[in-house]
């Protein structure tokens, strides 16, 4: 209930704000506004330990993910799925300004909607990335025990991946949060996360 509470106000509240993103990203350059692409979701597991909804084992329900877009338009050949650097060639000025202050997120609101995604939660990685994590990293398919999340333990405190290193600083985060996880703690995450946004910073 809290999540589609704060989702529906958030997305009334948000709907400004977007629509002037949106007519700046069309403005500055060309492509579509937002950004869709396939993430790993909550893990629905039989008895047996094994995905009882599909025969590949992806590590969670796949689902589509919505953001602005960051980055000018995909050419042919750069579909593979790889980690965007804070220096990466494919991210525009404003895509630059939107990650920085984590607008580029705010789409996500729909997800939250369609039950996808909480609020709070572990950030949902791609599907490949993931199955790469899930052999690099201990106890990284622990954080598909919970719904991923728009913002999360991990987001205020720690900076954007850039090395396994760093994946492995916020899975430890994240299964502190899964541990300690209630309605206070993610009225707590979710009030630190206004403070990230304006000051480009984690906050603990």
């Amino acid at each position: 209930m809290l999540n589609v509470v704060v989702a529906a106000i958030g997305l009334v509240l948000a709907a400004p704000i977007m629509l002037v993103i949106a007519i700046v990203l069309k403005l500055t350059s060309p492509g579509p506004v937002f950004y869709k692409q396939t993430r790993v979701g909550l893990c629905l597991r039989s008895s047996t330990g094994g995905n009882h909804r599909r025969k590949v084992d992806l590590g969670g329900r796949p689902f589509t993910i919505f953001k602005f877009r960051t980055m000018r338009a995909a050419r042919p050949g750069e579909e593979v799925q790889v980690w965007a650097s804070a220096s990466d060639p494919r991210i525009t000025k404003f895509g630059n300004f939107l990650r920085r202050t984590r607008l580029d997120e705010l789409p996500q609101l729909i997800n939250v909607l369609r039950g996808e995604m909480n609020i709070v939660g572990p950030r949902p990685e791609q599907p490949e990335i993931f199955k790469n994590l899930r052999n690099e990293v201990v106890s990284y398919q622990a954080r598909q025990r919970v719904r991923p999340g728009i913002t999360g333990l991990a987001q205020i405190t720690l900076q954007y991946d850039s090395c396994v290193d760093d994946v492995r600083k916020k899975v430890q985060a994240d299964l502190e949060y899964i541990e300690s996880q209630s309605l206070l703690e993610d009225l707590r995450i979710m009030a630190l996360t206004a403070p990230v946004m304006l000051f480009r910073k984690g906050s603990r």
